[in-house]
């Protein structure tokens, strides 16, 4: 299908990432995604430390050989707990681990982890350094700039102070607070405004840190010029979703690399894993769903969107929808 190239760029994988969405950024999603990137990261949905203590490790954890370099994203707020999931997840061979810092949805805070703890900087440097003293690869932290009526200029800075300070080198910081009450996860990412001048501030006072971007960024122009800014990294969300060609097909360009596949060889590319799935007795749907952005803006991106949809889910729906999907973009295009 693609070469895995396991080892290859993984240290300056961070420069643009695929940011971790719950129901989105599943193991199929990733693969879809890597088809189009050889060099970003790829991060998983966000994992309880607590469901892989006593939850079903396989469907949690696996994924295809394709996916690396891929991080494994954990939410918790115990630190003991999250150092047990990390020493399990080591077999699965993960080549990064992050913290969730930036969650606010209600499930989150209830279970004390995600963006509220934001307003406790030493639990989070207790917990990363419980986890780092389990993992044999980075771990990491993905924050907002504060929550509520914390004031950023002053709590970030000391955040980033006090948890670089338990060893962790790398932070993705979602330039937006968080408002706990009043506003739904959706809402949270769209109503507070964005602060980027704040997060290049950041990299400014913790030069030796590796401080990337998150937050409203929706194109490849635009996540080059932030790197150009100084910025060590990007990390996109709902575009790279969205309109999947539109931000990854070409992104390798900020390694220097020239990988850069149509959309319709991705399709084609994709066959193989598509196959392998639905012979093991899995769902069209749960494969093609991710794949619905792909001609986003394209002519015939309405007809592969329709065809998908309608068809995807039925029983027994197989490879010659998706080339039924794919003749009606060709027809839509000429």
């Amino acid at each position: 299908m693609i070469d895995p190239s396991p080892n290859a760029q993984r240290l300056d994988a961070h420069r643009l990432s695929v940011a971790p969405m719950m129901e989105w950024t599943d193991r199929h999603c990733r693969v879809f995604h890597r088809l189009m990137t050889r060099r970003a990261m790829l991060y998983t949905e966000m994992v309880t430390a607590a469901a892989i203590l006593h939850g079903a490790r396989p469907r949690l954890l696996d994924y295809s050989v394709v996916e690396h370099p891929v991080a494994l994203q954990l939410g918790g707020s115990v630190p003991s707990e999250l150092a047990e999931a990390v020493r399990i997840a080591r077999d699965w061979g993960y080549d990064e681990i992050n913290l969730n810092v930036g969650c606010p949805s209600d499930r989150v805070q209830s279970g004390c982890f995600g963006a509220v703890l934001m307003e406790r900087p030493a639990l989070v440097a207790d917990c990363v350094a419980a986890m780092q003293a389990e993992s044999p690869v980075p771990v990491t932290v993905k924050c907002r700039i504060g929550v509520d009526d914390q004031v950023p200029e002053e709590v970030l800075p000391d955040f980033i102070d006090q948890v670089s300070r338990a060893g962790v080198r790398h932070f993705i910081i979602h330039a937006r607070k968080a408002w706990l009450q009043g506003l739904s996860p959706k809402e949270n990412r769209e109503i507070p405004p964005l602060d980027y001048p704040l997060v290049f501030r950041m990299k400014q006072a913790f030069p030796d840190l590796t401080i990337c971007i998150n937050g409203g960024v929706a194109t490849l122009p635009q996540a080059k010029e932030m790197l150009e800014r100084g910025i060590d990294g990007v990390m996109i969300g709902r575009a790279a979703y969205h309109d999947p060609a539109g931000t990854l097909i070409g992104a390798d360009a900020l390694w220097g690399d020239d990988h850069a596949p149509d959309a319709h060889a991705v399709v084609r590319a994709m066959k193989p894993y598509i196959a392998a799935h639905l012979e093991q007795g899995g769902r069209l749907h749960q494969i093609t769903r991710h794949m619905l952005g792909l001609f986003a803006g394209r002519p015939g991106a309405r007809g592969w969107r329709r065809v998908l949809s309608e068809g995807a889910t039925r029983e027994g729906a197989g490879l010659d929808l998706l080339d039924q999907a794919l003749a009606q973009v060709q027809v839509e295009a000429a």
